[in-house]
């Protein structure tokens, strides 16, 4: 079994997961772009970074990369997929979830550490987590506003497809706690599928306990 890291022009992000899927015990490849996803590939990742320089607007390029029509259909047949920050923008563009990201409210590129609630504990990817825990992890990015209409909106929470929220230590959630002005502080939500999600924040930067928290942990061991 193997996950796929997808590599375009322009990713930065993708020896960092390769390392923190190795960290869990859980096998990663590199894959470039242009080639087939692995025959033995049981999950596919698509990792943070500028793919294309965000050229036109973040990940529309990288979501016509030829290995993108392999992951829709990695997707569609039940094969857990995970968008983090580029790979989230790149997710959105090709289809794999709804909405987009776009330029942050402050119109700046932000690179902190944010809380985050677990809003759905019952995906893959929040399984180690409790409904309302707060986890810690970094985010870094220029265009991290997650936008959609009012009615998909409201078909995203009352599906509980919103997998998490920005919010304070306590877990509240307010403007104030939003580092980007995303619609109702989204952070991260699911596809048609909950096989397949998307998220802003770096959850592969929260796994090595020498290099700031491991709470990201429980989002990568959804390959597991």
């Amino acid at each position: 079994m193997t996950v796929a890291i997808v590599q375009f022009g322009g990713s930065n992000c993708d020896r960092d997961a390769v390392r923190a899927l190795s960290h869990l015990g859980i096998d990663a490849e590199l894959v470039w772009h242009e080639d087939d996803l692995p025959e033995d590939t049981t999950g596919v990742m698509l990792p943070g970074g500028f793919s294309y320089g965000d050229y036109l607007r973040a990940g529309a390029i990288a979501a016509n990369s030829p290995i993108m029509a392999q992951v829709r259909e990695a997707a569609e047949s039940g094969v857990p997929v995970l968008g983090v920050c580029n790979g989230a923008q790149i997710g959105c563009e090709s289809g794999l979830t709804p909405g987009a990201f776009t330029t942050n409210r402050s119109a700046r590129f932000q690179c902190e550490h944010v809380y985050l609630r677990v809003e759905n504990a019952d995906t893959p990817w929040t399984a180690a987590y409790e409904e309302g825990q707060v986890i810690e992890v970094p985010i870094a990015h220029g265009e991290g506003r997650f936008e959609i209409t009012d009615e998909k909106y409201d078909e995203l929470d009352a599906d509980d497809r919103i997998l998490f929220r920005y919010c304070d230590e306590n877990g509240v959630v307010a403007d104030g706690t939003n580092p980007n002005g995303s619609k109702g502080n989204v952070a991260g939500i699911v596809g048609e599928s909950d096989s397949v999600a998307v998220m802003m924040p770096h959850p592969e930067r929260a796994t090595l306990p020498d290099i700031g928290g491991t709470d990201g942990e429980g989002v990568l061991l959804g390959f597991a």
